[in-house]
Formats: C-alpha cells, sequence, structure tokens
C-alpha cells in the first residue's frame, strides 16, 4: 500500500466509539468531570447514586462515558460494566488525603480486575484548585504506580471544576491507545520501504 492510500485510508477512517469507564470514590469529582468532558453547566452537582451515561463527540472519537457511583455500598456493583471497556478513566480526589490509602486499594483491585486486563488507564488527580492538593507526583509515588507493567497509563493533574487538564488530556488519551492498528503498521512498512530507499540511494551516490 503506498503512502497516498494510507493517508487517505486515514482520513476515511470512520469515527471510532470508545466506552469509558468513570470510577473512583464518592466525593472525588467524577460527575463534575464527565460534565465538563460533555460541555455541560456544573453549577449543579449532586452525588451519583446509581450511574450517568453520556455521550461525547471528540476529535474522531464518541466517547460513551459511564459515571458509576463511588459511595462504599455501590461499589461490589462496578464490576457490572467491566465488560468491553475500552479505557478506566480513575478519579482522585487531590485534597483527601486520609482517603489515598482506601483510593489506592480500589485502584490496586481494579487493576486485578480479569475484565479489565491490559485496559489503558488514565487516572485524573483532581482538585489541584485546592491548597491542599497532593502533586500528581507525590500521588503516583504513594501508589506506586510506577509498578504497573501491563497496561498503558497515565496520571494527570486536573481541576474538573475549571476544566483545566480535563479536555485536552482525555482526547490525547484516546488518541494514543484507540487509534487503527492496521493503518499505522502499513505506515511504518511503507515508511521504512522510503527510507531503506533512500539509504540504498545514497550509498550508490557514495
Amino acid at each position: 500500500m503506498g503512502l497516498l492510500s494510507i493517508l487517505r485510508k486515514l482520513k476515511s477512517t470512520p469515527e471510532q466509539e470508545v466506552r469509558l469507564l468513570l470510577l473512583g470514590l464518592d466525593n472525588a469529582g467524577k460527575t463534575t468531570l464527565l460534565k465538563q468532558l460533555a460541555s455541560e453547566d456544573i453549577s449543579h452537582i449532586t452525588p451519583t447514586q446509581g450511574f450517568n451515561i453520556k455521550s461525547v463527540q471528540s476529535q474522531g472519537f464518541k466517547l460513551n462515558v459511564w459515571d458509576i457511583g463511588g459511595q462504599r455500598r455501590i461499589r461490589p456493583y462496578w464490576r457490572n460494566y467491566f465488560e468491553n471497556t475500552d479505557i478506566l478513566i480513575y478519579v482522585i480526589d487531590s485534597a483527601d488525603r486520609k482517603r489515598f490509602e482506601e483510593t489506592g486499594q480500589e485502584l490496586a483491585e481494579l487493576l486485578d480486575e480479569e475484565k479489565l486486563s491490559g485496559v489503558p488507564v488514565l487516572i485524573f488527580a483532581n482538585k489541584q484548585d485546592l491548597l491542599t492538593a497532593a502533586p500528581a507526583s507525590e500521588i503516583a509515588e504513594g501508589l506506586n504506580l510506577h509498578t504497573i507493567r501491563d497496561r498503558v497509563w497515565q496520571i494527570q493533574s486536573c481541576s474538573a471544576l475549571s476544566g483545566e487538564g480535563v479536555q485536552n488530556t482525555c482526547q490525547r488519551f484516546c488518541v494514543s491507545t484507540k487509534q487503527p492498528k492496521d493503518i499505522y503498521q502499513d505506515l511504518n512498512v511503507t515508511v521504512g520501504i522510503v527510507l531503506s530507499a533512500q539509504s540504498h540511494l545514497l550509498s550508490m551516490q557514495i
């Protein structure tokens, strides 16, 4: 396949649907973050007692986001929503240091779930607008995120209240983890052939 054909194929690639599962402890800011993704009014937020579902259009992607309540009594039901998850988004209240151990345990259990095996995880260190918020680097170290080896992961500082660090990060993460692999394999092969030909011509000139 020629390079021009690949570029045409990229341009004509239909909109991809991505299923995002949005989890975290209660009061972490999940619903506010979801409303920011959907560019909705955040002036009236109530705790999620069950779940919210929203579809968000974003740079060639249709993001189907499932926001599940984080209260302790609801968490056992999280596993009912694991099936067909493309990306796990986990939200942490960066200012609630007393619950870091609890949120770390919940995240570790999620990463051990068979149905979420290998699923990329985007961790939002939320509420960075508060003076008491721990930086994302401190949270990453405390939760031993550097030991994750079985999937793509990222931790991002954000403020769901102001929207800072939310939409752009989510868009980039989707692009980096959900591009059509066959197209880019063809592109890599084509680029490799071009570079090889250039190298051969250069050696002939020498």
